[in-house]
């Protein structure tokens, strides 16, 4: 699961690790405001609406991974409360990104080596949304949860 405001800022900070997950057999599921159901499909995830998703009870299998933006994460009550219940009913892997660029090089960064699949799907995905390409880099940053949101472990 992803979650997000802007389409853009999904396909320029985790576009890459989407892709590795989807290509590997997961189910990738985005969450932002707006359409954006070509980028995504071309990254090979399914595109939701997040206020719909906000407003829906927590259901079914928990994600196995979490990805979401700080930004959102940090302004939106809903979004930590849709976290924290993915994280209690067993997701495992959780990580904060930043569209901002905010994180500084530290030891508890998590950087996401992408495949060169996911360096070209990325920029598909770029020139899908009439982003320039040349942003896609080898790596994607995360932080653990943790880091922001003891309880989110």
């Amino acid at each position: 699961m992803v979650a997000a405001r802007r389409p853009a800022d999904v396909v320029r900070r985790v576009g890459g690790w989407m892709v590795d997950l989807a290509l590997v057999g997961w189910e990738v599921r985005v969450f932002t405001e707006g359409r954006a159901d070509l980028p995504m499909r071309i990254l090979g995830a399914d595109h939701r609406d997040l206020e719909s998703a906000l407003d829906a009870p927590a259901r079914g299998r928990p994600p196995a991974a979490i990805a979401v933006d700080l930004e959102l994460y940090d302004s939106d009550p809903r979004v930590r409360r849709m976290v924290r219940a993915a994280v209690d009913r067993g997701a495992a892997d959780c990580r904060i990104w930043s569209a901002a660029d905010a994180f500084d090089d530290g030891d508890r960064v998590l950087r996401y080596r992408l495949s060169a699949a996911a360096r070209a799907f990325k920029c598909q995905a770029l020139a899908a949304l009439a982003l320039p390409p040349d942003e896609t880099g080898a790596t994607e940053t995360f932080r653990p949860l943790a880091l922001f949101d003891p309880s989110g472990t």
